[in-house]
């Protein structure tokens, strides 16, 4: 069943509080925090604090994306904070394979994410290593992108190559993803979809999740 993980990032941070019960209340699967630090990516966000306030205030676990230059610096930092699920970029580090092998030593899931200028072929050799593969379908730093369809093809190869190894590392696709967007990703092998704007600018959060997993449905019925 796909797995959806909304990005807290296009929510209305004036009322978290609100909204992290109206995100949790519509049977989403993760909340997904993007980490930028306005180096690797050109935006900042925010940091640990917020992600002991979510984790404060819900018990579904938490997808922390860390877009930043020097993630090996705050893995700790942010399994102490609530993260069930870490994920560095692999354009970030020189040894990603010892990086995710520090993170399941903190005794939480580790994941790779590529940009869409990497080719899935540079990081496959993470992937037995990973909990999480993240292809990301816009470019790292801005909420509101539009979808980049090239992105179906890269999750293609990473699906043909997990289920050829028997791996059991779980593909999630983050950028643009919408009702349109979200039955191609997951036809093309995605089990896990990333929602920032649509799913926030939605009227109602529980409607759009129920939505999302019947045009998905729809999308597998016909493929």
């Amino acid at each position: 069943m796909l797995k959806v993980s909304p990005s807290i990032l296009a929510a209305d941070l004036g009322h978290l509080y609100d909204e992290i019960k109206k995100t949790e209340d519509a049977g989403v699967d993760f909340f997904h925090l993007d980490i930028m630090d306005g180096h690797f990516v050109p935006n900042l966000t925010f940091g640990p604090g917020m992600v002991k306030f979510v984790n404060a205030n819900t018990d579904i676990p938490l997808d922390v994306h860390l877009m930043i230059s020097n993630p090996g610096d705050y893995l700790e930092v942010y399994t102490q904070a609530g993260a069930d699920v870490l994920t560095i970029h692999y354009e970030t580090v020189t040894d990603p394979v010892g990086m995710l092998k520090s993170i399941h030593g903190l005794g939480i899931q580790a994941g790779i994410s590529i940009s869409p200028n990497t080719p899935f072929e540079a990081a496959r050799y993470c992937i037995p290593e990973s909990d999480w593969l993240l292809v990301m379908s816009v470019h790292p730093g801005f909420a509101g992108q539009k979808f980049i369809p090239a992105s179906t093809k890269k999750v293609s190869a990473a699906r043909q190559f997990i289920d050829s190894q028997q791996l059991k590392c779980a593909i999630a696709v983050d950028g643009g993803i919408d009702m349109e967007t979200a039955p191609r990703v997951v036809k093309a092998g995605a089990d896990i979809v990333i929602t920032g704007s649509s799913f926030y600018k939605s009227e109602n959060y529980a409607d759009f999740i129920s939505n999302l997993r019947q045009v998905v449905d729809s999308g597998a019925d016909n493929a």
